[in-house]
């Protein structure tokens, strides 16, 4: 806290120098210099040049950031009546409603704050072109005008709620050729009955694979089962290890007809993605009955938790190890679901990792929602299938927080973060404990807990690293190309990728920006997975490693947002434009051409006697009916009608035809 206390001292005076900087030579040399004349003088050159910022919330890097560019202050003279919570993973939630009652203390007090505390009284009438919020709620979003900035867009929650990154992810390949299947982990709400019919399916063919995976990895796990298997190099985790045929009698031992029912599921499979399915009639599916897979899981439980083995498993060796060869060319997570079945519950709506369990029988996730009463059921949970291979360093799992930066939705324009940091768990990874202090990272549950006495003391006792730290670990262990030519491109193209689809759904306000935190998880062979999207990512320092990297976000956000709308060739620190959005030349609307051929008939002014002998037929063959140009189908993008024959058509419109009716010839 002192090191935080110190920096925003420097960045006050700094403030001060930068703003005097812009008085003139006499004001300065006079012996009347007073502060009031001072923040006049700035005051207006501020207001003149549109420099007018208000903030919610605790952002002294932001504030000091503006300051320093020659922006006057106006502040909220408001609370609202209940203070908003963080949608971030939420690690700051608590600390930004003291840091808010603290931000005042931590700023020294002085010359500098007087001023300050000046100008802003004079521009108290003013309207803020800046503003930067906790929420985007705070600020009325549709009573801003066209030139006030704003930090955040609306309707953005396709892609900031767990339950609209799971169903957005799906429309993917029809915007881009990209399957989500690669890099977002399998997802479904369990908010309607097909959507627990699709998880169940899911959670079933996940059963049948993982007893064919027991099978090939139960022979021969360092020569036969592939590495992505097992844990990386360097985990101690007893629990993917086999227990070998020799200690079966003291277990259950099962037929080797599980293996045939799971082989047979996995055909099935198999085939409905080939659509083989198509011509079979419901009798000739290859599909298991009710009680079929009912059994098969309950066989599947007894077997993963060490109570079973199975019999003769040598046998199915070379048939399991052709299935799941297939299984993995078309379904790219076989390698993340390990043997368990993990999948992790999340509520739909809910932020740092509250509520969140890990659960293996499907039972119990099925329970787990029924419990809900019936008006809180409504998209209030989400199921995912839990990375059971990740990345380890020293046994312990991490994940990684990377900041992108959206400036524009229309064309979409996004500016991602050369750093990040890893955030470690307390405890050893093990999957033969559920609990969450083990699988979820998150600061705002790690944070209670402490490390634990096994773990390895290599870790950093605040449980962070930067990117560069990371990439420093992979150099020592002959990895390090492993960040630029995987995980950092890989992420990019993830995140690019999920804009692209959430473009559609977001309200795109131009002078609009926003930071988010994205949140992934490496798999045992460096390839990154997206787990969540944050918007308000927690910005405060929580550690040293937040401490440095939090401030020099906010720093280059204002960078790019603010200063490169002056200069398109300004420092951008360490952000890097992502994606662009081509633009798309319309082409020219030349106007409808659409002709109308007829005759044109008048009534007659005077009532004339009925003619007898008149010959039809004649005339009509003689007549050559005019050609009239129709209004265009959109008037105000091509020339109108030709005067005449617009009159014509408006007398035709308003006048009565009398019918016709030809003699029979």
């Amino acid at each position: 806290m002192s090191l935080v206390r110190s920096s925003l001292c420097l960045d006050v005076c700094f403030s001060f120098v930068e703003l005097k900087r812009g008085i003139s030579q006499d004001l300065i040399s006079s012996p009347k210099l007073d502060k009031y004349k001072i923040a006049r003088q700035l005051t207006d050159k501020a207001i003149k040049e549109k420099k007018i910022f208000s903030i919610y919330g605790h952002s002294p890097v932001i504030r000091a950031s503006l300051r320093r560019k020659g922006w006057v202050e106006k502040r909220f003279h408001f609370l609202p009546k209940v203070v908003p919570s963080v949608k971030d993973e939420g690690e700051g939630a608590p600390e930004n409603k003291r840091a808010e009652g603290k931000e005042s203390q931590e700023v020294a007090l002085g010359k500098t704050d007087d001023i300050h505390d000046v100008m802003s009284r004079l521009v108290k009438n003013e309207t803020p072109h800046f503003l930067w919020t906790i929420k985007r709620d705070i600020i009325d979003y549709h009573s801003l005008s066209c030139d006030q900035m704003l930090n955040h867009y609306g309707k953005t929650a396709s892609f900031t709620t767990k339950i609209g990154l799971c169903v957005s992810l799906r429309s993917l390949p029809w915007y881009v050729q990209a399957n989500p299947d690669c890099f977002f982990p399998r997802c479904y709400g369990l908010c309607t009955e097909s959507e627990k019919r699709e998880f169940l399916d899911d959670f079933r063919r996940t059963v049948a694979s993982s007893i064919l995976k027991w099978v090939v990895s139960h022979q021969n796990c360092s020569r036969s089962s592939p590495k992505g298997w097992r844990e990386e190099a360097g985990d101690r985790d007893s629990s993917n290890k086999q227990v070998p045929e020799s200690t079966g009698s003291r277990l259950t031992g099962l037929s080797g007809q599980l293996v045939d029912i799971a082989c047979r599921a996995c055909e099935a499979y198999l085939g409905r993605l080939e659509h083989e399915d198509i011509d079979l009639s419901e009798d000739a599916a290859k599909d298991l009955t009710e009680d079929e897979w009912k059994d098969l899981t309950q066989q599947y439980y007894r077997l993963i938790h060490g109570e079973a083995f199975i019999s003769n498993s040598r046998n199915y060796f070379s048939q399991c190890q052709a299935l799941l060869k297939k299984i993995t060319s078309v379904n790219p997570q076989t390698e993340i679901d390990g043997l368990r079945n993990i999948w992790i519950v999340k509520p739909a709506a809910k932020s740092r990792g509250r509520d969140i369990v890990c659960l293996n029988h499907v039972e119990e996730i099925l329970e787990l929602v029924a419990t809900d009463p019936p008006p809180a059921k409504g998209n209030k949970w989400v199921v995912q299938k839990y990375i059971e291979t990740p990345l380890l360093i020293y046994d312990t799992k991490f994940d990684i927080r990377q900041w992108f930066l959206v400036t524009d939705w229309n064309p979409l324009t996004i500016w991602f973060y050369k750093e990040s940091y890893l955030r470690f768990s307390t405890q050893r990874f093990s999957l033969d404990n559920l609990d969450s202090a083990i699988h979820l990272c998150n600061n705002s549950i790690q944070k209670h807990l402490k490390n634990d006495e096994d773990r390895s003391p290599l870790l950093p006792g605040h449980n962070m690293w930067t990117s560069t730290e990371f990439q420093e670990y992979l150099q020592k262990r002959g990895r390090g190309a492993v960040w630029g030519s995987v995980i950092y491109p890989s992420m990019k193209r993830a995140i690019t990728n999920t804009m692209k689809v959430a473009q559609d759904h977001v309200d795109p306000r131009k002078n609009s920006f926003e930071l988010y935190g994205a949140d992934f998880i490496l798999g045992c062979d460096f390839k990154p997975w997206l787990i969540e999207i944050n918007s308000s990512p927690t910005m405060h320092a929580s550690t040293p490693v937040t401490a440095q990297l939090c401030a020099q976000v906010q720093e280059d956000t204002i960078k790019v947002v603010v200063d490169r709308k002056v200069d398109r060739n300004c420092d951008v620190g360490n952000f890097e434009l992502l994606w662009r959005q081509p633009a798309v030349e319309l082409p020219p609307f030349p106007g409808s051409d659409l002709l109308v051929e007829g005759v044109g008939v008048w009534k007659a002014k005077k009532q004339m006697p009925p003619i007898s002998n008149f010959d039809f037929a004649s005339p009509l063959l003689d007549i050559h009916p005019p050609r009239e140009r129709c209004p265009p189908a959109m008037p105000h993008l091509a020339p109108g009608p030709p005067q005449m024959a617009l009159q014509q058509d408006l007398k035709l419109k308003d006048e009565k035809v009398p019918p016709c009716t030809l003699p029979v010839l």
